[in-house]
């Protein structure tokens, strides 16, 4: 249950050794309740925004057919009707060529009707991917990938879109109270989607922040030492539970699905949850709040190209 202001609860004296705030029975961070919340927050905006005239508009670009980018970006299409924003899909074939595809981009960044372009990742093989980052406007990256918008986050400039994941999982823990000034955190996963941007935000907030990943000698004794836990390293149960510090806020962004069907996170669910102060379930915690934090994107991107 996500409580209803930025305080949170009240933190229960710890049990013997274990740090302040440890409960025996975690605070579930729903991030699927969260993200219908901030859907209603940006239906408002985007409604003040038609009243001034203004239509937000975030076109997607898909190339190929792979079965996970069509279900991704059916689901961000839902996302953007549900709060009024006009979305538009290019659907392009497998075989489009670089040209082709930088010509579109070159088009919408023209398009003031667009206020946010998306690129759905992975682009078939042949394609250079960062080429393609790059050539979207940075006034119009509604994923916030593009290396300006990625080094303004890196020297603190505000204002600019910021990664979705990342984004999601701040508002995640501002919304269960969780004080980050002074926390040691361990971010678990050094990717450029998630993994160095979250930490860089975690930065901003005063936490003291390690960035850690498949390699790190003596995981186990990094996860131990963390009071605030970000994995995405996109490894089933690479984090064992009984590593969990007793009373930590355990956030997993890992989506990985077996050869069974089942999905699993990065984090060994249950025994870490019998540990932790806080946690994310996998599905349903971090994956609705990157694509709520989109929608957040966009609009703003909407607000800023029309003052």
């Amino acid at each position: 249950m996500i409580p209803g202001s930025r305080a949170g609860p009240r933190p229960r004296a710890a049990p013997r050794g274990g740090p302040a705030g440890y409960t025996a029975r975690p605070m579930i961070m729903d991030g699927k309740a969260l993200a219908a919340k901030v859907r209603a927050e940006v239906a408002q905006r985007v409604a003040a925004l038609r009243a001034r005239g203004v239509a937000t508009g975030l076109t997607v670009v898909r190339v190929g057919d792979d079965p996970s980018s069509a279900i991704y970006v059916r689901g961000k299409r839902r996302d953007c009707e549900e709060v009024g924003i006009a979305s538009v899909e290019h659907h392009l074939p497998a075989d489009t060529s670089q040209a082709d595809l930088m010509a579109l981009v070159d088009r919408l960044n023209q398009d003031r009707a667009v206020h946010g372009i998306l690129v759905q990742l992975p682009l078939p093989d042949h394609l250079d991917e960062q080429a393609v980052i790059d050539a979207i406007s940075p006034a119009k990256d509604a994923d916030g990938f593009h290396p300006f918008n990625v080094g303004a986050l890196s020297i603190g400039i505000r204002g600019v879109p910021r990664p979705c994941t990342p984004s999601g999982v701040m508002r995640l823990l501002d919304e269960a109270g969780v004080e980050l000034q002074g926390k040691r955190a361990l971010v678990l996963g050094r990717s450029n989607i998630v993994g160095k941007p979250m930490a860089l935000l975690l930065l901003e907030r005063h936490a003291t922040v390690t960035l850690a990943h498949s390699r790190t000698v003596d995981l186990a004794g990094e996860v131990a030492r963390a009071e605030v836990l970000v994995a995405a390293v996109g490894r089933p149960e690479l984090v064992r539970g009984g590593w969990i510090r007793p009373g930590a806020v355990v956030v997993d962004v890992g989506m990985n699905r077996l050869a069974d069907g089942r999905l699993l996170g990065d984090v060994e669910y249950p025994a870490a949850a019998a540990r932790a102060s806080a946690i994310t379930p996998v599905p349903g915690g971090v994956g609705p709040m990157t694509r709520a934090m989109l929608l957040v994107n966009t609009v703003e991107l909407a607000d800023r190209a029309t003052r």
